[in-house]
């Protein structure tokens, strides 16, 4: 079996390995591997097939670390819509009461139960509708619903 052969078994089977595990840094040494396979294809010796996989793939590996994709923004589940399918959803609040602390509280039905509503910082508590920004537990808390 010639090099570049070799080279393109080793590049599908990091390729099958980022499948299962679904890291998309598997597949950028696989680049790699598969740039050492066109190193040899065009003749360069052994040395030099390695030095370019490694090069590549390493290069590679740096884009991807700083692309959007190589480093997500980490978002508090609390407000991740997509974790949470009700952050984004109104709700109407016919009545606001003032709890013990001095701050407004709700109780709406919302999804076929009962549950308590906060404001977020700046909203203002007045009755109507109102978006679900985060959900901690049973409360919702929500601020005004733009008009």
């Amino acid at each position: 079996m010639d090099n570049w052969m070799i080279w393109l078994v080793a590049a599908g089977i990091v390729v099958i390995f980022e499948i299962f595990t679904g890291s998309f840094y598997l597949l950028m040494i696989s680049i790699g591997l598969a740039s050492g396979a066109v190193a040899s294809w065009y003749g360069a010796d052994v040395t030099i097939q390695l030095i370019v996989a490694a090069l590549v793939g390493a290069i590679a590996t740096y884009a991807l670390r700083r692309s959007k994709l190589g480093s997500p923004q980490k978002t508090e589940v609390a407000r991740d819509p997509n974790a949470l399918l009700d952050i984004g959803n109104t709700i109407i609040v016919s009545e606001w009461v003032i709890d013990g602390g001095g701050k407004s509280v709700a109780r709406v039905m919302y999804r076929g139960a009962m549950w308590d509503v906060d404001l977020e910082p700046g909203a203002i508590s007045k009755p109507g509708a109102f978006t679900i920004h985060e959900i901690r537990g049973s409360r919702l808390i929500v601020a005004n619903a733009s008009e």
